[in-house]
């Protein structure tokens, strides 16, 4: 048991290192003297959202105009031809500013290394990046995928006056709609095959040394109880590429470059316009108080959802189940199938709590979400528990 709790523990290390990284992009710093002067990142992909970093790290405030910086291509100087971009700024000592070329993203369509050039306090600092054409990948899943969702979740955002915390639950009720059928196949599957756990462990150890033949007598038993074990799988294979759509986009909506998605009969739609704030809630944080209230909210749904989930995963009355343990000598037994009452303890006790760390870590928005979206699956599943009952 211990070693799997292990395996458990090393798995959810490896997720969130994974998630933790998920934004993350490498940055290459070229400095000239105690002021860097570089682009917020190496590589774009056109259309591109350039953002240049002045991290000034001298013990005194530096003055410069936007305009100061000069970025030059292969076609020569970039013209802006917006003299309200040019702009005196200071920079505080030990501190970083952001010169935000986003609305300009038209001007760097050209692909190939981009220069930036600047003379500050007497000084000359210099940096460069990249402009590349997204590979095929990334094109279908740009205009296949998120230019649609883009699409509808500005479309939402028209009829809720800007409001991004009703876009949110608008999209929460259409993403668990499209769920509701494939959701509803899982949850019958899963608790039909907790119903029959008692037929299956038998199976198990009578049949444990021949694999061949416990396998057959499975998928017989399967067939004739009318369950499928991969039953859970289909709703995660449609949900995941949603999400990972959704999150790209509420996570980066106010980014000017979305204009160039935008479709023709949603022209006058403003991102200027979209409001991040609920009341004193900045959808678009991460943490903060409301951070933790909304963590331990997911964690007691999350919690809910998921004993509901096992209510069936008991034996019957007067029965005993057969539990599948490692005894001394069994070398060629002690892996062969997973301890069911681990992996239990470990759905209903470490998912809430590896639900509540991603809560907190994530934006505010992740956790109403993920907070609206399983109180759906909770009155899901009490409809489908009543109807598993009725038929046993």
């Amino acid at each position: 048991m211990k070693d799997k709790l292990i395996n458990f523990l090393l798995v959810f290390l490896i997720v969130f290192f994974i998630l933790s990284m998920f934004d993350g992009s490498k940055k290459t710093t070229q400095t000239t003297g105690n002021l860097i002067i570089k682009s917020a990142s190496d590589s774009y992909n056109v259309p591109a959202t350039v953002k240049i970093d002045l991290q000034n790290n001298t013990a005194k405030e530096i003055s410069l105009n936007t305009c100061d910086l000069k970025i030059k291509s292969s076609a020569g100087l970039v013209d802006l031809a917006d003299k309200s971009f040019c702009k005196d700024i200071k920079v505080a000592s030990n501190k970083t500013q952001i010169v935000d070329y986003s609305k300009y993203f038209s001007k760097f369509e050209i692909t190939w290394d981009y220069f930036i050039e600047a003379k500050i306090e007497g000084k000359d600092y210099m940096s460069q990046f990249s402009i590349w054409n997204m590979g095929f990948f990334a094109k279908f899943f740009t205009f296949f995928f998120y230019a649609p969702f883009y699409n509808l979740i500005a479309f939402i955002l028209t009829m809720v006056n800007y409001s991004l915390f009703w876009a949110i639950i608008i999209v929460t009720v259409i993403i668990r709609s499209i769920l509701l059928y494939p959701q509803h196949k899982m949850m019958v599957s899963q608790a039909r095959m907790q119903t029959v756990q008692p037929k299956i462990k038998e199976i198990q150890e009578k049949h444990k040394w021949d694999h061949q033949t416990l396998w057959v007598e499975l998928m017989k038993l399967y067939k004739e109880e009318k369950v499928n074990p991969m039953g859970s799988c289909l709703p995660l294979l449609i949900q995941m590429p949603i999400l990972i759509v959704v999150y790209h986009i509420l996570t980066s909506i106010q980014d000017p470059v979305n204009t160039y998605y935008i479709y023709s009969f949603l022209q006058n739609f403003s991102i200027d316009a979209i409001q991040t704030k609920f009341h004193f809630i900045d959808l678009l944080s991460v943490g903060w108080w409301v951070g933790w209230v909304l963590a331990i909210a997911v964690r007691a749904v999350q919690f809910i959802q998921i004993k509901l989930s096992m209510i069936f995963n008991k034996a019957p009355e007067n029965k005993t189940w057969v539990v599948l343990e490692k005894k001394q000598g069994d070398n060629d037994y002690s892996s062969f199938m997973p301890d069911q009452a681990v992996m239990n303890k470990f759905m209903l006790y470490g998912m809430p709590i590896m639900v509540w760390i991603f809560t907190f870590t994530f934006y505010i928005w992740v956790g109403i979400y993920w907070w609206i979206s399983t109180t759906f699956m909770i009155i899901q599943q009490i409809v489908v528990n009543k109807i598993i009952k009725k038929s046993i």
